[in-house]
C-alpha cells in the first residue's frame, strides 16, 4: 500500500517524500481506520485525506465550512487531474443536478460539501444510494475544531456530524484541525464519536515564523514602519478587532500607497468574495480583516500576519499567525500590544451574551495570551507549552531571543504569589489572590478567613497592576495553570516546587515605570506628545472622549470646555480611583471635580471592566 501511496504522492501531487506523520496517516486511513489529525497550518493536512480517497474505491467526501474557498480547492485538484467537485449553496439548480449525476455515476474522486448541505435528509439519502453504487471511500471532516463550543470558529452543524458514523459505520473518517488545545481535542473526540480513532499529533512548532510583540504607541505608524522595513512588496494579513477599524486601516494604507483591501462580515458577499479572490490570486495584496477572514486560506506565500489588536486567545493567535509562511519560507508574526487591548477585550467578554461558564473559559484563554505578550521567554517555547508540547531550546529568532528584554529578580514575589495560591486552596482567581497579598478587606476574604493566612498583606511592595503582571507571567512560565474545570482557580504545577523551596530563581519582564524625578517643561511636552500619539488607539481614551462629548452635549458647550485633551490624557495615564485622586489631575478644579468627577470615575470603571 505504501508504494501505491508514494506513487500517487509523486505522480499526482509531485512530491518525492511524505513529511512527518503523513505516510502513517495515509496508510492507516487507506486501510479503513478512523483518525484524528492535529497538524499545523502548512503541514500538509489535505494530502492525509486526498491520497487515501484516491487509493480506496469509491468517492471521498470532504466536509468543509469554507464555501467561498471550495472553488479554489477544487480548481487546484482539477489542475492535478483529480476528478473533484463541490456542492453548496453557491451553485444554481442545474449545476447542482449535474454534480449529483456525476456522484451517482461514480464520475468523481472527491466531493467537497458544506456541513449544512450534508445534513439535509435528501442528501443523506443520496449518500446511501452512492454507498450502494460507486461506494464511499472516506469522510474527511476538515477544520474539526469547529465542533467546539469554546472555540472562536464554532459551527453548530458540526455537532450533528456523528450521523456519518451512525449511518455509514464502515466508511473510515478522518477529522483534521490545525488548532486544538487539550480540552478542544477531547471535545472533538466526544462530539464526533472518535473514541476509537487513532490520534496523530504533529508538533505545533512553526520554526519559520518569527514572532514579535511590540509595545503599542501609534499602531498604524508602527505597522507602516514594519511593512516598509521588511515587507514592502509582500502579501500579508492585518487583523483588527472591529469592522470599523478594518475599514479605516485599509483606507489609510491605500492612501499611503499600499495595495490594501478590507474584509469583514459586514461587507456584502460579492465584495468579500472579490477581495478574497484578489488576495488569493494576486501578489503583494494586503488583506485588512477581522477574524472572519482566514480559516482555510491556502495562499502559501503570505509573508506576514500583523495584529493591530489583541486576539481573543492563544488558539486564535496561533491559528491566525499560522496563515503566514505556509510554504515553509521565513515569515513574520508581528503584533502591537497595549493596555487598551486588554481593556477592550475584557469589555467585549464581560458585555457579551454568552453564559457565565463560557465567559470564564474565554477570560482564562485571554489571560494566557496576555502572559504570552508579557513573557520574557522564547516565544516558540511559550506557544508550544500552551499546547502541551516542549520546545528543545531557544529559537534564536523571536524578539525575546534576538533582543532580550529588561528583567527583574522576581523570585521573592513569585514565592509570595505561589504560596498565596497554595494557602488559599488552589481554587481562587487572580483578583482574589491579589486582594489577599495586598491585605485588602473584602466580604470574600472574610468569608474564607483569608486575613488569617500568613500571606495576607505580605505583597504591599507591589501594586495591583504589578501583581497582575506577575501572575500572568507565572502562568505563561508554566509555574501556575488555570483549571478550566474549576471556577476561575489557579493551581500550582510541579515546576513551582523548586521556586517555593528556593532552589530556582524567577526573572520576569520589567514593566516600564513612570519617571519619578522632576522633568523640564520641554521634556514634559515631548513626553505628552508621545503619550498622546499612543492614546489615539487606546479604547479607554475613546471611552473618556465619549463621556466628555456626552456631558458637553448635555451642557450645550464644546467638549474642551468640560476638560482639555491634556486633562483627559492625564486621567488616562494616571487612572485615578477616587475623587481625591481625580482632584490631583491637572485641569480638574473643585467645581469640575464636584460636577464631573463621578462621571469620569464611572467611565474609567466601566472601560476597565
Amino acid at each position: 500500500m505504501s508504494s501505491s501511496a508514494r506513487q500517487i504522492l509523486h505522480d499526482v501531487f509531485g512530491y518525492a517524500d511524505f513529511r512527518g506523520a503523513q505516510q502513517s496517516i495515509v496508510e492507516h486511513v487507506a486501510a479503513g481506520g478512523d483518525a484524528l489529525v492535529l497538524m499545523p497550518t502548512g503541514g500538509g493536512k489535505s494530502l492525509c485525506y486526498q491520497i487515501p480517497a484516491l487509493l480506496r474505491s469509491g468517492i471521498g467526501l470532504v466536509v468543509s465550512p469554507l464555501i467561498a474557498l471550495m472553488q479554489d480547492q477544487v480548481d487546484a485538484l482539477k489542475q492535478l487531474g483529480v476528478r473533484a467537485a463541490f456542492l453548496n449553496s453557491s451553485l444554481d439548480a442545474e449545476a447542482a443536478r449535474a454534480i449529483t449525476g456525476q456522484l451517482h455515476r461514480g464520475e468523481l474522486d472527491m466531493l467537497y460539501v458544506a456541513p449544512e448541505r450534508l445534513l439535509m435528509p435528501n442528501f443523506l439519502a443520496l449518500l446511501e444510494q452512492v454507498q450502494d453504487g460507486p461506494g464511499l471511500a472516506l469522510f474527511a471532516i476538515d477544520e474539526a475544531h469547529c465542533v467546539s463550543q469554546w472555540g472562536h470558529d464554532f459551527r453548530p452543524e458540526y455537532r450533528a456530524l456523528t450521523v456519518l458514523h451512525e449511518r455509514f459505520p464502515d466508511v473510515p473518517r478522518i477529522a483534521l484541525t490545525a488548532t486544538a488545545d487539550a480540552p478542544t481535542r477531547a471535545e472533538i473526540v466526544e462530539r464526533l464519536a472518535l473514541e476509537d480513532a487513532r490520534q496523530f499529533v504533529s508538533s505545533f512548532d512553526r520554526p519559520n515564523i518569527r514572532y514579535r510583540v511590540t509595545q503599542k504607541a501609534n499602531a498604524r505608524s508602527q505597522l507602516e514602519a514594519f511593512l516598509e522595513a521588511e515587507h514592502p512588496d509582500d502579501a500579508g494579513i492585518v487583523y483588527c478587532l472591529s469592522r470599523k477599524r478594518v475599514e479605516e486601516t485599509a483606507e489609510w494604507l491605500k492612501a499611503r500607497g499600499w495595495d490594501a483591501l478590507p474584509y469583514h462580515a459586514g461587507l456584502d458577499t460579492a465584495t468579500r468574495n472579490a477581495n478574497q479572490r484578489r488576495f488569493l490570486r494576486e501578489e503583494g495584496v494586503i488583506m485588512v480583516a477581522t477574524v472572519a477572514f482566514g480559516m482555510g486560506i491556502d495562499k502559501p506565500n503570505v509573508r506576514f500576519v500583523a495584529h493591530l489588536d489583541l486576539p481573543k486567545s492563544m488558539e486564535g493567535y496561533y491559528q491566525e499567525t499560522g496563515r503566514a509562511g505556509r510554504d515553509g519560507l521565513p515569515a513574520d508574526a508581528w503584533m502591537a500590544y497595549g493596555l487598551g487591548d486588554v481593556v477592550s477585550m475584557r469589555q467585549m467578554l464581560d458585555s457579551g451574551e454568552a453564559p457565565e461558564e463560557r465567559k470564564r473559559v474565554e477570560r482564562q484563554k485571554l489571560d494566557a495570551l496576555l502572559g504570552f505578550c508579557e513573557s520574557t521567554a522564547c516565544r516558540h517555547q511559550t506557544i508550544l507549552r500552551y499546547f502541551g508540547e516542549e520546545h528543545p531550546g531557544d529559537c534564536g529568532q523571536c524578539d525575546n531571543c534576538l533582543e532580550p528584554v529588561d528583567t527583574w529578580d522576581a523570585t521573592q514575589a513569585a514565592q509570595m504569589a505561589l504560596s498565596c495560591v497554595y494557602r488559599t486552596g488552589q481554587r481562587f482567581g487572580v483578583v482574589h489572590l491579589i486582594d489577599v497579598l495586598l491585605g485588602k478587606t473584602t466580604p470574600k476574604i472574610e468569608q474564607f478567613r483569608h486575613q488569617a493566612l500568613s500571606t495576607y498583606g505580605i505583597g504591599q511592595s507591589l501594586n495591583q497592576a504589578q501583581w497582575s503582571s506577575v501572575f500572568r507571567q507565572l502562568v505563561a512560565a508554566g509555574l501556575l495553570e488555570s483549571d478550566m474545570q474549576a471556577y476561575g482557580g489557579l493551581k500550582l504545577t510541579e515546576t513551582a516546587r523548586p521556586v517555593l523551596k528556593g532552589e530556582r530563581e524567577v526573572w520576569l519582564r520589567r514593566d516600564a515605570e513612570p519617571a519619578r524625578r522632576k522633568t523640564s517643561k520641554a521634556e514634559r511636552a515631548s513626553r505628552a506628545k508621545e503619550a498622546f500619539a499612543g492614546a489615539q488607539d487606546d479604547p479607554l481614551w475613546q471611552a473618556l472622549k465619549a463621556r466628555r462629548l456626552e456631558l458637553a452635549k448635555e451642557q450645550g458647550v464644546p467638549p474642551y470646555v468640560i476638560f482639555h485633551d491634556s486633562t483627559l490624557l492625564e486621567i488616562l495615564n494616571r487612572r485615578p480611583g477616587s475623587l481625591a485622586e481625580m482632584g490631583q489631575i491637572s485641569g480638574v478644579g473643585q467645581a469640575k471635580l464636584a460636577r464631573y468627577g463621578d462621571a469620569f470615575l464611572q467611565a474609567l470603571e466601566e472601560a476597565e471592566g
